[in-house]
């Protein structure tokens, strides 16, 4: 019966994820051939390609924009989720859900009201015009995708955060405050390092959304400049060359695979660490 249950889910997994990233991959790994019976080739030369200085300064900016966005999520994020684990139950379902409401508005239509606001005629430049002050360049730069990019990721460091924290037992807190431990350092040996398991998550939560995101750079960077993910759209959908744009989407789920082995070696090691202690 259990079995049964189970096919449902496998075939859905089957059509919608395995069959893509199949076809992802030998379209990576192939070229167009007459001569060939199926019309593909296998070669490298994409991958070849892709080590152009052109596609590798796309690369490097999008893996620099994402770790930074990532740290400034970090940032926000750890101070705002203690925050939510020490308010009361009724003010805490109250900021939970001031976080989760703007997860419930469309991804693209969060992105377009930011350039509402930061546009040359939007509201911040309006009040600054207001109170005598130049208007100020805010749109289509580095800052805005940045800024695009911790709007919409923050609750996804925000959430596993504030998930460790409220499950973390007080009465080591209190153990240790007994023992003469001050706040700082309470913090600094025991609440930090037992919350390291959700700060991970919410890394890699933020990280590979961020390394992929297209939407966020072609609205807010105005198109002058490409992150990888919008690199993958125009071969795609613009170029239709599937080929390289496999091969591009190869290396990012490579990147992202990698970044997550990192974090889960990591992870794996402090609650080693934590149970020794």
């Amino acid at each position: 019966m259990k079995k049964l249950a189970s096919y449902p889910y496998i075939i859905w997994s089957a059509i919608f994820i395995v069959i893509p990233l199949i076809l992802v991959f030998l379209y990576g790994i192939t070229i167009p051939s007459e001569t060939s019976i199926f019309g593909l080739k296998l070669s490298l030369d994409n991958f070849q390609r892709f080590l152009e200085p052109i596609y590798i300064k796309v690369l490097w900016r999008s893996i620099w924009l994402a770790i930074v966005s990532t740290l400034i999520c970090v940032i926000i994020g750890y101070p705002f989720s203690m925050l939510l684990a020490k308010t009361n139950v009724k003010k805490r379902n109250m900021l939970l859900l001031l976080v989760i409401i703007p997860m419930w508005m469309n991804f693209l239509l969060r992105t377009y009201a930011w350039m509402t606001i930061l546009g040359k005629k939007g509201l911040i430049n309006n009040l600054l015009r207001d109170i005598g002050l130049p208007a100020l360049n805010l749109l289509y730069n580095d800052g805005a995708v940045i800024l695009g990019m911790v709007y919409n990721f923050l609750p996804f460091m925000i959430l596993p955060i504030y998930t460790v924290l409220t499950k973390m037992d007080k009465s080591v807190l209190e153990a240790a405050e007994d023992l003469g431990a001050n706040r700082f350092v309470v913090f600094l040996k025991i609440v930090f390092p037992l919350s390291l398991p959700g700060v991970i998550s919410g890394i890699t939560m933020v990280f590979m959304p961020a390394v992929s995101t297209f939407v966020i750079s072609k609205l807010l960077g105005g198109g002058q400049f490409w992150l990888i993910g919008n690199l993958v759209e125009e071969q795609f959908l613009r170029i239709n060359d599937w080929h390289f744009g496999s091969t591009i989407a190869l290396i990012l789920m490579v990147i992202i695979l990698l970044a997550m082995g990192v974090m889960s070696k990591y992870d794996n090691k402090e609650d080693g660490g934590a149970g020794l202690w």
